[in-house]
């Protein structure tokens, strides 16, 4: 058995999700990917994957040596490359996931011209409201938002943003009383985008003892656009991330409230596994994406709306 081949084949089943959509990336047979797979279990004593007619799951054993697997694979690709002028032209295919809001308004752009730039390259960007497994779902590279727990992936940081509290125009002159300051005594009328928080209670936070506002909760949804539409029509408060309110703070569509009761920036950072280990296709993207995001959370648009609006004088 050839056990690099072995190996390349197991990563490769992980990445595309089954048995034939690996053979379908590796040019071969299914029967071929089946008898690799075999071989590999039995020299190693163990099973890597638990396999029905729907779907495959990694054993314990097996994502342990998955993330074996993909570190000798990278230095290879390295060992490689530096034979190659592939460092100079990257190649190859690129698996990126962001938030949905975030991902469309900035990392797509961003990775376009990344594409235009770099003919040879292609990929596959994946926008969802949740933290996916990189190691799990055979991605190179995450933007994500907010403080990472350790891990034994590189966290680079591209900006920041904040957890703002909005309302319309109407919303705002038809509760004056209310909004003129945080008052755990009264529920709120709230639009709640569930992606961001719970829809329970707010809390907020000057210095001194929180106050905490219970919600009479008048929508929720698990997207964003649904909970800014309905922010703007003013049926409540909502409580967004600064870049996704950004237009709607600088138009007028909504307003800001409280900003001196907001809690710190939280970072945003390009997630990826350790530097050391990094293919020349990423290395490249993150090169290339760092200054270009930095330069979009650092230039206004993305925080539109902090420091610039105070509380409504109601």
């Amino acid at each position: 058995m050839d056990k690099f081949k072995a190996m390349e084949t197991f990563v490769r089943i992980v990445e595309a999700g089954s048995l034939s959509g690996a053979a379908a990336r590796l040019g071969t047979s299914l029967a071929a990917v089946v008898r690799s797979l075999a071989a590999l279990e039995r020299s190693l004593g163990v099973r890597l994957l638990n396999r029905t007619t729907r779907r495959i799951a990694l054993t314990e054993e097996g994502r342990e040596y998955l993330e074996r697997c993909r570190r000798i694979l990278a230095e290879v690709e390295e060992a490689d490359a530096a034979l190659s002028d592939r460092r100079l032209r990257p190649s190859g295919r690129l698996a990126i996931t962001a938030p949905v809001m975030f991902g469309r308004l900035h990392v797509a752009p961003v990775l376009t011209e990344f594409l235009v730039a770099h003919p040879e390259m292609r990929a596959d960007l994946l926008l969802v409201d949740r933290v996916m497994d990189l190691l799990e779902e055979g991605l190179d590279l995450a933007v994500r938002i907010g403080a990472l727990p350790d891990s034994s992936l590189v966290a680079k940081p591209v900006g920041s943003c904040r957890r703002v509290l909005c309302a319309s125009p109407d919303f705002v002159a038809a509760h004056r009383e209310q909004l003129r300051q945080p008052d755990g005594g009264q529920p709120l009328k709230a639009v709640h985008f569930a992606g961001l928080d719970s829809g329970h209670e707010w809390v907020f936070a000057r210095g001194g003892p929180p106050v905490r506002i219970p919600l009479a909760e008048v929508f929720s949804t698990n997207h964003v656009d649904a909970a800014l539409e309905a922010c703007r029509k003013g049926l409540g408060c909502g409580r967004f991330l600064s870049y996704q309110v950004r237009d709607d703070l600088a138009a007028g569509r909504l307003l800001r409230l409280w900003p001196e009761w907001e809690p710190e920036a939280v970072p945003v950072q390009l997630v990826f596994p350790h530097s050391r280990l990094l293919s020349v296709r990423v290395r490249a993207f993150v090169d290339w994406a760092e200054p270009r995001l930095t330069a979009r959370l650092g230039d206004g648009r993305s925080q539109a709306g902090v420091g610039s609006l105070s509380t409504p004088k109601v």
